[in-house]
């Protein structure tokens, strides 16, 4: 959202940051997280941003008091959130339901586009922290920014999404939320470890570890400096023209979702062009919620991490010279694994690991769809925003030629599309523009 043509010199004005609590005393206990929650690799803050625009029918309201009197509202379902981490039997998680709230800032910006993510000294810290911090920006132009940032072992982006959906629920007048909150972590919790075999045989595909990555250094740069960051736009004509080069049963077979992921893997892997015998693997970010078969699944208000990590695994060779549909076929396998007894078996591993996870290797690439978050849908009263999702291209800076996300996106005509963000070094970036200039142009 841009407030003025102007190049985007101005001051932001921070309020000291203080604690949000709940509208009515909670329930002082003690909540675990799930064995799902527990990963190393979650431990980590996931910052979100929104921008809004000036809505002249808000009648001049104040955003940061609207958003912060909801949030005391919602943190009475959501109590969890304004408790504290801490750490038992050596490495689990659990919430010490504690009640001191929520870290909010309000802000003021004269034109304001940057600087938008703050981060309060000493907050960042996984344990005995804040696990929600707000700031809420106004703008010069009437609009504002809001940007949180989450304690990821906490929930997931549909979980964090189905939270802000309730404030921004209470912000427009609702007496209460639609969806109410529900804990039941134990769900995902670890079973008694006498399946053995069967976390055995998942745990490959589960946390993407194979026995021999022979992870060369020839795809990865020394230096990230030497890394270049371009977004790939995925309107209707480019996925028509992806999905046209798919024989007709798959077309039909396939999601959007589907048909993109197979076309980055594909084309990223041509791009960096290693060694035929490199072991690829596409970590697809599947949301286990709603795939529920004739046994218990998760329950609709469940806003814990209720994700999967199964990989669609291939030699570089056999990625890069067999047909779109090859890959494209992989990632459906790979998605379509995930049901509940593969969470539990998830469980069991991440378990049986203590949370530790499997090394990143140069073959590996993360794929996360975070359309289905729908952070481009929440409204605080003053529309929905102009742009919603993270606020960083990659979630790993340290590593960020291994992660992509797919994001909502509208091009200049207002048509619905997705981006996805990509980071990669210059000559590879540069084969792979090559190669999106191809599809786009191809007949349809």
């Amino acid at each position: 959202m841009a407030c003025s043509s102007a190049a985007p010199k101005f001051t932001v004005r921070r309020r000291p940051a203080v604690l949000v609590a709940p509208a009515a005393p909670m329930p002082h206990e003690l909540k675990h997280l799930s064995d799902i929650d527990q990963p190393d690799f979650l431990r980590f803050q996931v910052p979100v941003i929104q921008f809004y625009r000036r809505n002249e029918s808000m009648g001049g309201k104040d955003p940061v008091r609207v958003i912060r009197e909801a949030l005391t509202k919602a943190l009475v379902p959501y109590y969890p959130f304004a408790g504290r981490l801490r750490e038992h039997h050596g490495w689990k998680l659990a919430v010490d339901c504690t009640g001191e709230g929520v870290m909010f800032i309000e802000a003021d910006a004269d034109v304001g586009l940057e600087e938008l993510i703050f981060d309060v000294p000493g907050s960042s810290a996984i344990l005995n922290t804040p696990l929600l911090l707000f700031l809420v920006t106004r703008l010069a132009c009437g609009g504002f920014i809001l940007a949180v940032r989450l304690n990821h072992t906490m929930a997931d982006g549909l979980g964090l999404t189905q939270f802000l959906g309730a404030v921004a629920e209470l912000a427009r007048g609702a007496q209460s939320p639609s969806v109410l909150p529900v804990w039941k972590r134990e769900l995902l919790e670890g079973r008694n470890q006498q399946q053995t075999a069967l976390v055995h045989d998942k745990s490959d595909e589960v946390l993407g570890s194979v026995t021999d990555t022979k992870a060369s250094s020839t795809m990865l740069p020394s230096d990230n400096a030497a890394l270049q960051v371009r977004s790939f736009f995925f309107g209707q004509r480019e996925i028509a023209a992806i999905r046209a080069q798919l024989p007709p049963d798959l077309q039909k077979r396939s999601t959007k979702f589907d048909t993109i992921a197979g076309w980055m893997w594909k084309f990223r892997t041509v791009a960096l062009a290693p060694d035929p015998d490199e072991v690829m693997q596409l970590m697809v970010v599947v949301n286990a919620r709603g795939r529920n078969t004739a046994e218990v699944g998760i329950p609709v208000g469940y806003y814990g991490n209720a994700i999967a990590i199964p990989a669609a695994i291939s030699t570089a060779g056999e990625l890069c010279t067999n047909p779109l549909s090859y890959a494209v076929e992989l990632v459906r396998k790979a998605k379509n694994q995930v049901d509940m007894e593969y969470m539990r078996s998830t469980a069991d591993v991440i378990a049986l690991r203590r949370g530790q996870s499997p090394p990143l290797t140069a073959g590996m690439y993360y794929l996360a769809d975070e359309t289905k978050a729908r952070f481009h849908d929440l409204d605080f009263g003053w529309g929905k925003p102009v742009y919603a999702g993270p606020a960083e291209d990659v979630p790993f800076p340290s590593f960020p030629l291994l992660f992509s996300f797919l994001l909502a996106s509208k091009n200049a005509n207002g048509e619905d599309a997705i981006v996805v963000p990509i980071c990669l070094p210059g000559p590879a970036m540069d084969r792979l523009v090559e190669e999106m200039s191809n599809c786009a142009h191809q007949p349809m």
